[in-house]
């Protein structure tokens, strides 16, 4: 080999992290955990009761009531059907050549990944939201997003959806993709009015609050060709429940390597339905 072309390589103290989606439909504020009890493993099931409605009636003062009337109850059950696993190695020589300690960065990527599963597992959920939140179908969505104010207008009309179904007004949010964001950026009702708060939102580059809303955007939003589905609601919607039921260090019998796998279960279900609203929508 000629000295002249020997060109020894010098690995980098930095590693670059990969350009991870922002993940938003697993944060407490959009799904609750209420109901997420001891998991143990994959198939576990999770069961949800509540209590039906109780008659109010007129009482006539001096005559006898009716009956205690019977309790009523359901049950929904959330099933621990989703199971996602990691296993990943880095080789004896590529350690000794490497001043950073690569595992810590994988392990974050690897967390990152089973993360954003859930994420998008999430999103999909959109299907059952009662039939009566729902703005355009996937047969039939909304064409006029790239008309001026529209987009917040159909924001309005999710609200007015979740007051007839009597949702509460307090922690509701609605996950929107970037586009949609970019049409509210040009409507002045929501970049030049509202809170302090909403300004400095805006100038940290979230979206901030817009017709009763916490709008979030997420590249996760289900979508079919140029058709997405903008959620709405409150946490009260939906529950889910997760575990990372192991996590194991180990030597491969025929590599000189580290590696680390590690399985992850969980489950989700819509158990308030009509605290759901969707927005049927085409990007312009």
């Amino acid at each position: 080999m000629s000295v002249d072309n020997f060109i020894p390589e010098i690995w980098s103290a930095l590693l670059l992290s990969n350009l991870n989606k922002a993940l938003v439909f697993g944060q407490p504020s959009v799904v609750n955990r209420d109901y997420e009890g001891e998991i143990a493993a994959f198939g576990d099931t999770v069961r949800i009761n509540s209590i039906g409605r109780i008659t109010v009636k007129n009482y006539t003062k001096n005559s006898d009531m009716d009956t205690p009337e019977d309790l009523t109850d359901a049950q929904r059950l959330l099933l621990i059907d989703q199971q996602k696993y990691f296993n990943f190695q880095v080789d004896d020589i590529d350690q000794a050549q490497q001043k950073p300690k690569v595992m810590g960065e994988a392990m974050g990527e690897a967390s990152y990944s089973l993360a954003d599963q859930v994420d998008q597992y999430l999103a999909g959920l959109f299907t059952e939201a009662d039939l009566a939140n729902r703005i355009g179908s996937d047969a039939s969505p909304k064409t006029d997003l790239g008309t001026a104010g529209t987009a917040y207008e159909y924001l309005v009309d999710l609200g007015v959806l979740l007051d007839e179904a009597n949702v509460p007004s307090s922690g509701r949010w609605a996950i929107a993709p970037p586009w949609f964001e970019g049409e509210l950026l040009k409507d002045d009702r929501f970049v030049s009015f509202g809170t302090v708060a909403n300004v400095a939102n805006l100038s940290n580059g979230m979206i901030g609050r817009a017709a009763g809303f916490d709008v979030l955007k997420s590249n996760n939003v289900a979508k079919t060709g140029t058709t997405y589905r903008v959620m709405a609601g409150t946490s009260m919607g939906m529950s889910m429940a997760d575990q990372i039921v192991s996590t194991e260090a180990f030597r491969p019998e025929r590599r000189f390597a580290d590696a680390v796998k590690g399985l992850h279960v969980w489950g989700a279900k819509v158990i308030r339905s009509q605290a759901l609203a969707v927005l049927f929508a085409n990007k312009p």
